[in-house]
Formats: C-alpha cells, sequence, structure tokens
C-alpha cells in the first residue's frame, strides 16, 4: 500500500469545501453558474456581488483543473498497482456510476424539488425531458470528464520503467510550466470560438474548461513521475507563487476597470470569440490554473504534516461530499425559502449547512479506512 499524504488529504477536503460553498454563493448570484439561480427567491446585492466577484470569482478560473491535477499525480500509480482491466474497472464503478445515477435520476429530483419550491406547476418527467441542457448532472460531470481522460490515459502505451527512469531525471522547470500555460491558453481561446464559457452541452460536459482540465491532468501524471506529490522544488513554489499572487490582484482590478460592475451583461464578451477579452481571459485562466496548483499543493506539503484520524476522515468523504453536493444545495436551499432573510444571509448558511452535511454524510457512509491506506486517485 503507498502511505498517506496529509497534505494531499487535507488539500483535496479544502477543495472540495471551497466548490461547496461556492455553489451556494453562485445560486443567490445575478451572474449565475449553478442552477438555482433560476428560482432564486433573492440575489446579492450588486455591491456585494461585486466584492465576491473580486475575492471568490478568480478561484473558480482555477479550483476544477487544480483537481485534474491532484487525479492525474496519483493516475500512474493506480494504474500500475491495479492492472488495466481492473483499473478500469474501477474507474467506471467510482466514477461512471454515480454520473449515470445524478443524470438519470437524483439531478432532475433535486432541480424538480427546487422549481416545486419556487411554485412552478412542472413534472419531474418535464425537467428530466426538456430542461436545458439535457442528461444535466450537476456537478458530476466531472467524474465523467475524469473517467474519459482516466480511460484514455489506461489505454494509451506506457514507456518501460527505464524510460521513464530516464526522463524523471530531467527535471521540470519553468519553462515546461510557462510552455503549459501557454498550450492551455491557446487551446481554451480556440474551444471557446464553439463552445463559450458557461454554455451547455449534453450531459453539462463543459467542454470549454476540457483544455485546462485536460492539460493539469496529464500534467499531473508527468509531475508523478518527479515526485512532485510528495515535494515541489522550493525554486518552482517560489516563482508560481509570484505569478498566482500576481494573477489574483490583476484579473480582479482589471475587470473593475474594464465596468465589470454590471456583471451579466459586462462578462459576455469574456466568454468566448474572435475579441481581445476572450483572450485575456483565456491566458489569465491559464497562468491561474497552472501557477495555483502548484502553490496550493506546494504549500499544502510545507504548512500540513502529521496524520491525523480526524483528517483521514475528513479526507476519506470528500470525494462522497463531492457526489451529493448537488441534491443537499438545492434541498437546503429549497428548505430556507421561506425564511425573509436577504442572500447574504441566506447564502452563506446554505453554504456552511451543506458542506457539514456532505462532509457528515461523507463521514457516515465511507468504511474506515485503517492505517497505512492509499491516497485516493481521484475526487
Amino acid at each position: 500500500m503507498t502511505a498517506r499524504l496529509a497534505h494531499v488529504d487535507g488539500l483535496k477536503a479544502g477543495l472540495v469545501a471551497w466548490i461547496i460553498g461556492g455553489h451556494a454563493l453562485l445560486g443567490y448570484s445575478a451572474v449565475g453558474g449553478w442552477p438555482y439561480d433560476e428560482v432564486n427567491e433573492v440575489t446579492f446585492q450588486p455591491a456585494v456581488e461585486a466584492v465576491l466577484a473580486a475575492l471568490i470569482g478568480p478561484s473558480g478560473l482555477f479550483v476544477i483543473g487544480v483537481l485534474f491535477f491532484l487525479a492525474g499525480l496519483f493516475t500512474p500509480a493506480a494504474l500500475a498497482r491495479a492492472g488495466r482491466a481492473a483499473y478500469l474497472r474501477g474507474r467506471l464503478v467510482r466514477l461512471g456510476v454515480p454520473f449515470a445515477v445524478s443524470a438519470l435520476l437524483v439531478w432532475p429530483l433535486s432541480v424538480w424539488v427546487a422549481y416545486r419550491a419556487a411554485g412552478w406547476e412542472v413534472s419531474p418527467w418535464w425537467v428530466f425531458a426538456h430542461r436545458d441542457p439535457p442528461l444535466d448532472s450537476g456537478s458530476l460531470w466531472f467524474a465523467a470528464v475524469l473517467l474519459l481522460f482516466s480511460a484514455v490515459y489506461a489505454l494509451l502505451p506506457h514507456r518501460t520503467h527505464a524510460t521513464r527512469a530516464t526522463r524523471a531525471a530531467r527535471p521540470l522547470g519553468a519553462r515546461h510550466l510557462v510552455a503549459l500555460a501557454a498550450a492551455i491558453a491557446a487551446t481554451t481561446f480556440l474551444v471557446r470560438l464553439a463552445f463559450p464559457a458557461r454554455s451547455g452541452q449534453p450531459g453539462d460536459l463543459h467542454l470549454w474548461q476540457w483544455p485546462q482540465c485536460a492539460a493539469m491532468f496529464a500534467f499531473g501524471t508527468i509531475a508523478a513521475r518527479h515526485g512532485w506529490a510528495s515535494a515541489i522544488p522550493d525554486p518552482v513554489h517560489r516563482v508560481c507563487g509570484l505569478f498566482a499572487c500576481t494573477a489574483l490582484v490583476v484579473v480582479p482590478a482589471a475587470g473593475l476597470l474594464a465596468g465589470l460592475g454590471e456583471l451579466d451583461s459586462a462578462s459576455r464578451p469574456y466568454l468566448g470569440g474572435w475579441s481581445v477579452p476572450a483572450a485575456a481571459l483565456a491566458v489569465a485562466e491559464a497562468v491561474l490554473v497552472v501557477a495555483g496548483a502548484i502553490v496550493l499543493l506546494g504549500a499544502a506539503q510545507r504548512r500540513i504534516t502529521g496524520n491525523s484520524e480526524f483528517r483521514h476522515r475528513v479526507s476519506d468523504a470528500a470525494f462522497a461530499a463531492f457526489v451529493i453536493q448537488g441534491p443537499v444545495l438545492m434541498l437546503l436551499a429549497s428548505a430556507l425559502r421561506p425564511l425573509p432573510t436577504p442572500a447574504e444571509v441566506k447564502a452563506p448558511v446554505v453554504g456552511l449547512l451543506a458542506v457539514a452535511v456532505c462532509f457528515g454524510v461523507g463521514a457516515f457512509a465511507r468504511r474506515p479506512s485503517g492505517s497505512g491506506s492509499k491516497v485516493p486517485s481521484a475526487g
């Protein structure tokens, strides 16, 4: 068995909690981004939403890419340990089954509950058959895309141990990260000519986000051969920290200067097309996802030490928490709907309750992992 990495446990759980909380906030925003915004009873004040967009919004450009990076880091070892056939069967069960159950049953019912709470006279079948996009699975698009990437990696021919050792001897450096960011920026811009950001496709597979997801997953499999899961070199971590901090300051500042106070309408030129704003967003997103992934993992390596039973349990619950977040968020928001409170109160309450419920259910459902269990390869 592979020893657990405390920093990966902590980082993975933190990212999942951040995503759940972010979805809760988006449900009450004017710009949207989470399906509860279709029926929300209150929204943030424009000034509050602008502040939230500046402080929290940039994280939405790269957090999912970081999860794909972490998944890629542990994929080579998982494949080598299980063998191709067993690995693919395991991925199909862990990722494919939740996606199918969500798209065909759980998510349509969750949206229907929210619609009914809002007074919409629709049936569950109407939600399933007529809501756009078809076969929407909520947040479980992540599982379907990760399953695809994992299967492609498993089916590719892999080099011998000697060749891998030779390549691993050549250290990854700044030039590789610059090339990676450039490739993500270029492909993101091109893909969004056909699939603008926030557009819907069958399965809601977020095709507009695939360039960063695929690139970070692939980079994770490469970084694994260089031992980056355990230790990212200090010079690389420092340089990425500088770029990430700069981007986190420049992106919201540029948005405010460009007049993005009216977020819903002013953000549209950035979502795709032959335009400078779309190219600028693609570049910013690429810098954030590459530098952000390195900074977050490196910071976790340097600050999260020691293995505790609590951290193990929270980490083991993280994937289940991610899977069930959709129905939990929709049910909580619907239950709190009658309360005469503003979005500035409801959104954080829904977020905090959802994080607690999702991780609590995940911990209850998850069997104790015991000491020395392996790091989960996805989630």
